[in-house]
């Protein structure tokens, strides 16, 4: 439960940066090129931090690992307070990276998440504690709207609340009682990479997220500019919007369950069949209706193949490769991240919304094609072994 209030307090930020950064930035530096400059910059840390915060953490512990991701935080929420009361862009953009590093440290909630409990509720533990993202759809938000005029200048006291969360954060990452890596697992590294990613299960797994994720950014990020295109107004979007939060993040009280009596592999593949029919959805129609369900099938095949991704890379590493296997895919994950944020309005003025819905069905077919290669690779193995 520490955790998922963690995350809860992650995902709540993260979308307060996403309502409130670009706005900030436009403001400081006066100038609509550099307005989401700052918002790349967080996604660039956070991508940056994820290989030494998960070698840092295989060393010192979860706990002493997620209390200094807490104080980083808390650096990153005073400067931007300062930066905003000052009217300094580069100080706001250095606080972005804090922000960013921050939340490097924060994707590892779920792997946490995951070291402690035993092999059998691993998904379960995961999916529980990604639940906690529901709080973000509703709390960042309209904390950046409920604390706009705080402070003299707009937003500086929205990220002055920023720092007082990260402060829960402190506090809870404090009274976190997993057990640090034995001698043994700190001093060994296992297998060389390259040889875990010989593995399909590994290379699956890693793809199932960054996919899931990667996919569901792109479209996400472009069904606002669509959606005004289309006539809609602000109200209409931000129902969407909504719904598809929701859609992302409700699932996670039964994804772990799922996987537990179905296995992981069907949960992968429901995932990408959700992904598919948002497309599918998206590419046959315009009416609100059409944006609205395909969002929701978006997040919910978010949920199935990020948690099933997640669930996958557990069982497909020995402990003392823990470390960099987390790395490894967290730096493939939320790079594709950072890259389909910062490319989503490009390729929505480049292709138009039609192509681009359709383009995004070739990753997600590959990602279901490589459930089936690898279903059908253990069931010929099981078979020749018995």
């Amino acid at each position: 439960m520490l955790l998922v209030v963690s995350q809860a307090i992650l995902m709540t930020g993260s979308s307060l940066l996403v309502s409130t950064s670009a706005l900030v930035g436009r403001d400081l530096s006066e100038r609509a090129l550099l307005a989401t400059i700052p918002l790349g910059l967080q996604y660039l840390a956070m991508t940056l931090t994820a290989t030494p915060a998960s070698l840092l953490m295989q060393r010192i512990g979860r706990g002493r690992g997620f209390m200094l991701a807490a104080l980083i935080g808390m650096s990153g929420a005073a400067t931007a307070t300062w930066s905003v009361l000052n009217g300094h862009y580069l100080g706001f953009c250095g606080a972005s990276a804090l922000l960013g590093s921050f939340n490097g440290f924060g994707q590892f909630y779920r792997f946490a998440a995951a070291e402690a409990v035993e092999s059998d509720l691993q998904s379960r533990a995961i999916s529980w504690v990604l639940a906690g993202g529901i709080a973000a759809g509703f709390l960042g938000p309209n904390i950046a709207s409920w604390t706009r005029d705080l402070l003299p200048v707009a937003f500086a006291g929205s990220y002055a609340v920023l720092g007082t969360l990260y402060v829960i954060s402190l506090t809870t990452a404090a009274l976190l009682t997993i057990p640090r890596p034995g001698e043994a697992v700190r001093r060994s590294s296992g297998r060389p990479l390259a040889e875990i990613l010989a593995q399909p299960r590994f290379v699956l797994a890693v793809a199932a997220a960054a996919v899931g994720y990667g996919t569901m950014n792109l479209v996400m990020v472009a069904t606002p500019l669509a959606m005004q295109a289309g006539g809609y107004g602000f109200s209409d979007t931000a129902f969407v919007i909504q719904w598809h939060v929701l859609a992302m993040f409700v699932p996670s009280f039964f994804t772990g369950n799922l996987i537990r009596r179905l296995g992981v592999l069907p949960v992968l593949a429901a995932g990408a069949l959700l992904e598919l029919s948002a497309a599918a959805i998206n590419l046959s129609g315009g009416s609100a209706w059409h944006y609205w369900t395909a969002l929701v099938c978006l997040g919910g095949g978010w949920n199935f193949l990020f948690v099933g991704g997640t669930t996958l890379l557990t069982q497909v590493h020995e402990p003392e490769e823990r470390a960099k296997c987390q790395a490894f895919n967290d730096v493939v994950v939320f790079g594709t991240v950072t890259l389909t944020a910062l490319g989503s309005g490009m390729l929505y003025d480049g292709v138009g919304w039609h192509w681009m819905n359709l383009g995004a069905t070739v990753p997600v077919a590959a990602v279901l094609l490589g459930v089936a290669t690898v279903r059908l690779r253990e069931r010929a193995s099981a078979m020749a072994t018995s």
